[in-house]
């Protein structure tokens, strides 16, 4: 019979947050568990201090396996069978040094879904800024070996409605869109020099937007002509909000015909569309899943900010990464408007035939930065200790009184 191990700790005073850890094992004689709860704690940590808050939690799958096996085993997971016509959402890279999702992990999946990969043409100048060029690279990155290639925006555009008019009145996408039923959101988590992070939220907005679209959104809505991309008149935020309301308007495009994925490996702080990236300095997780976007990105976030750096696998350069550009702010708008959830349960199939659930509800670490970059806490209980004044608080600008 499963074995229950349960453990709950009171409120804490400052956040409010009730910590309640279980963990349902299969006791097999040919199974041994060695990971202390620590470390299971430290795997799978979730939730901001406005968990709570949130009316539905979402699943999160996990796996600590990144082979083409785990990508078919994560999906099937799910339990929402892609159907119709599929798009399988990547980002192609900008050379082949780039550390884009190479075509021998992806190509099960791919086949699995009888799916077409698609991409849209870059914003800036480089290897994919146009439909010829870019069908050179995907030909050469070997994507064309595994399956058809659509560029999305090679024969125009189709403008999207978003709900959140914030800064955007429309979300200009390749006019191929339309072509699908369906689709796989199937993301390389790493660091981005402008967003701060890359995931799925990324992906669908950034990713599937022309190279207007894209400056639109770079712009928060106030410019279309792609020579102004790297224009910021409004600020990070701004940047990070459109985004968020980008990615919106693609998934209520599908109507519920999405799932989200994220492969963490070769964690750099540089994006795919960096043709030199820094070498990795922490090691590889596994891989996420979800069919809720926001739910997937902050557990990405939080296995990132409660990582245990140790020598040869070292979180801090992608933390500051993701701070210095107040990455997280996305997740947390990407909520506010209604794309998701900050709530979640893990969910850990790495050693399972079946889904056997370990989730963590509530769990808090604590990461803290000064406005200088100058880390104050790794990986805190609480931040009790704390003297008034502003931090970066796991990714978030936070005013303590």
């Amino acid at each position: 019979m499963p074995k229950l191990l349960s453990i709950r700790i009171n409120k804490d005073q400052r956040t409010g947050i009730s910590i309640h850890f279980k963990m349902r094992i299969k006791m097999k004689a040919r199974i041994f568990f060695s990971a202390s709860i620590s470390a299971v704690l430290m795997l799978l940590s979730a939730f901001s201090t406005n968990a709570q808050t949130q009316a539905t939690k979402a699943t999160v799958y996990f796996t600590s396996e990144i082979t083409p096996e785990s990508l078919v085993k994560i999906y099937k997971a799910l339990g929402k069978e892609a159907t119709g016509k599929v798009a399988v959402k990547i980002s192609t890279g900008e050379s082949a040094q780039s550390n884009h999702l190479r075509p021998e992990l992806i190509g099960s999946l791919v086949h699995e879904v009888n799916g077409t990969i698609v991409e849209c043409n870059t914003a800036y100048g480089g290897n994919r800024s146009n439909t010829a060029a870019h069908r050179r690279a995907i030909e050469q990155r070997g994507y064309g070996d595994i399956a058809e290639v659509d560029i999305m925006d090679a024969d125009g555009y189709i403008d999207l409605p978003v709900t959140d008019t914030k800064y955007l009145q429309y979300n200009r996408v390749g006019s191929h869109l339309s072509n699908y039923d369906f689709l796989i959101n199937l993301a390389h988590f790493k660091g981005h020099a402008m967003g701060g992070f890359g995931g799925v939220l990324k992906n669908q907005s950034i990713g599937i937007a022309t190279p207007e679209g894209k400056t639109l959104i770079h712009t928060a809505g106030r410019y279309d002509d792609p020579r102004y991309v790297f224009q910021n008149p409004s600020g990070q935020d701004a940047f990070l909000e459109s985004m968020a309301a980008a990615a919106q308007s693609v998934h209520d495009y599908f109507k519920g015909n999405t799932i989200y994925i994220n492969v963490m490996n070769n964690l750099s702080v540089d994006c795919d569309c960096d043709g030199h990236p820094s070498a990795p300095q922490m090691k590889d997780i596994g891989i996420l899943a979800s069919l809720d976007p926001v739910a997937l990105d902050k557990a990405c976030l939080d296995l990132i900010f409660n990582h245990q750096s140790t020598t040869g696998d070292n979180s801090e350069p992608l933390v500051q990464r993701i701070n210095g550009r107040h990455g997280a702010h996305i997740v947390d708008y990407a909520a506010e408007i209604g794309l998701g959830s900050l709530s979640y349960e893990l969910v850990d199939i790495t050693n399972s035939s079946s889904v056997e659930s370990i989730s963590v509800k509530s769990v808090q670490k604590y990461n803290v930065y000064g406005l200088d970059g100058v880390k104050i806490l790794s990986n805190a209980d609480n931040i009790d200790s704390l003297a008034p004044g502003i931090y970066i608080i796991n990714g978030v600008k936070t005013q303590i009184k």
